[in-house]
């Protein structure tokens, strides 16, 4: 079992884009060092909080600073982009940065309608997600001399693709096309038990996989302490619920007052965000060993903000010493 790092490159309340940037490609060292084995980034629109809108230019950013850790997209919203774009874009990543890059893919749009429709793509894509994905596998796939349209650079150079999801659609899917498949169960875990059972169980051996494999996403915040971890995490509750009132914006600081938070509104960002590790390092580890435990993934995803980068650091330090005791291997030591 391998553990590695999604991030949003977010913004806090007192930075700039340029501050989140630097930091994503400073925790993507450190998460290096620690043994992650990927660091990848997603891609969301108008949401003045996270900084990896432009996700192909961020994942170049911390490839280039970088040496060993995979490095990719969880995900592209595919909907967004022409197939062949982001072939091309991925098959660069790729020329640049060999063996490092990793494509995960979406149907969402990663923003809301208003903003899908400035993507000017066009509004019923995600209809045509399947394939737009099969698409997207032939432009990456060994080069066609005769083929009237080829990504260049990208063809030949099969850069990994995951089908990322939140219900059964992503699961059949990847299922169906042989593809690993990676659950967003951080912000979405209702159907979690459900997916992973039905890709294990329809898996199709393809050209890109001859076995399933799992990943889970899993909220993290670590700390020193239970109660020094519950109000790092306050911040990103504040900024979920934010979202789900219309109110995107800047990562807060934290506050152990959350009582202007509308009850209904606090419950559902609680259910939400209730796939995590939350607390001091025995706490983590044992909310990580009972989730591995129930849902046996072939690899742990760990994602999570806090205001102060320092904080942030801290606790990805500590999920990874928590993954090692349960056995996860470190990148360094992966087959």
């Amino acid at each position: 079992m391998r553990y590695s790092v999604l991030d949003l490159a977010p913004v806090v309340e007192g930075q700039t884009p340029t501050d989140a940037l630097r930091n994503a490609a400073d925790l993507a060292q450190k998460a290096e060092s620690w043994g992650y084995h990927r660091y990848w980034l997603a891609e969301h629109h108008n949401m003045p909080g996270i900084a990896s809108a432009a996700t192909a230019v961020v994942v170049g950013h911390v490839a280039a600073h970088t040496k060993t850790i995979r490095v990719g997209a969880g995900g592209i919203m595919l909907p967004n982009h022409a197939p062949l774009v982001i072939a091309e874009q991925f098959g660069t990543l790729e020329a640049l940065f060999p063996g490092r890059i990793d494509l995960g893919l979406g149907r969402a749009p990663g923003s809301d309608m208003a903003t899908a429709r400035a993507m000017r793509r066009n509004m019923e894509s995600s209809d045509n997600f399947p394939n737009d994905v099969v698409e997207l596998l032939q432009y990456l796939d060994i080069a066609d001399p005769q083929s009237p349209i080829r990504a260049c650079p990208g063809e030949g150079s099969q850069v990994p693709v995951w089908i990322l999801g939140s219900s059964r659609y992503g699961a059949q899917l990847a299922a169906y096309l042989g593809l690993p498949y990676a659950f967003a169960s951080h912000f979405a875990p209702a159907h979690l038990a459900e997916a992973a059972q039905i890709y294990r169980s329809t898996f199709r051996p393809s050209i890109w996989r001859a076995t399933p494999y799992f990943m889970m996403a899993v909220g993290l915040c670590a700390a020193q302490t239970d109660a020094q971890a519950q109000f790092l995490r306050s911040s990103q509750v504040i900024s979920f619920a934010r979202l789900r009132t219309g109110q995107p914006g800047l990562l807060p600081p934290p506050s152990a007052d959350l009582s202007y938070i509308p009850a209904h509104v606090l419950a559902g960002v609680d259910q939400a965000l209730s796939c995590a590790a939350v607390g001091s390092l025995a706490s983590v580890q044992r909310a990580l060993e009972t989730l591995i435990a129930q849902y046996q993934p072939d690899e742990v995803m760990l994602t999570g903000m806090t205001h102060a980068h320092s904080a942030r650091i801290e606790s990805f330090q500590i999920g990874a010493e928590a993954m090692r005791a349960l056995g996860a291997v470190a990148a360094d030591l992966a087959a």
